[in-house]
């Protein structure tokens, strides 16, 4: 089971959006090179207010490309890297892996899957309308994430468009993710 890359993004500047980079930096521990978000504890500015001692288990920001397919059909053009995510995957089921799965990226570089992103309403101020496309309920009335999974970087390593992506699951039962 696995992928590819198909866009790196880094900001060191709070912003919703990310610029694409030729590559990104993985630090074991802390996440990505001179991004804003990367360090040991929290660094999303909501989290900060709440406990600033909080681990950080949102250091690096995943979206699966098929999702812009997706809301493209509705009418929305979403690019790499403008919901802010830092690593831009294509042919995984990303909102399908379990808590604790390892992404083997490039080379050297290990991400382990933390949990779902939790959108917040700065996705409708980027296009309104879009937060209803990547947060909703189901049928059955359960809510439902799309706008990608969070991870912390196990092992660094740089990471390139075109680089593959094997997925490692974990040992046991798997537990299904949950916001984080």
């Amino acid at each position: 089971m696995g992928g590819t890359v198909a866009a790196v993004s880094s900001n060191g500047e709070y912003s919703f959006t990310k610029p694409n980079r030729e590559s990104i930096t993985l630090l074991a521990g802390l996440g990505v090179e001179g991004d804003v978000h990367a360090g040991v504890t929290v660094k999303h500015r909501s989290r900060v207010a709440q406990d600033p001692t909080q681990p950080n288990l949102r250091q690096v920001h995943l979206i699966h490309e098929e999702l812009f397919e997706g809301v493209a059909g509705r009418g929305f053009r979403v690019g790499a890297g403008e919901l802010g995510e830092n690593i831009t995957t294509r042919g995984i089921d990303l909102l399908g892996l379990p808590t604790g799965s390892l992404l083997r990226i490039g080379d050297h570089a290990v991400v382990e899957v933390t949990g779902l992103r939790n959108p917040c309403a700065q996705i409708d101020n980027f296009q309104r309308g879009l937060l209803k496309e990547v947060v909703g309920r189901g049928d059955d009335g359960r809510v439902f994430y799309k706008a990608g999974v969070m991870g912390v970087v196990k092992v660094g390593g740089v990471v390139r468009p075109a680089d593959s992506i094997a997925v490692e699951l974990p040992d046991g039962p798997h537990r299904p993710l949950e916001r984080v």
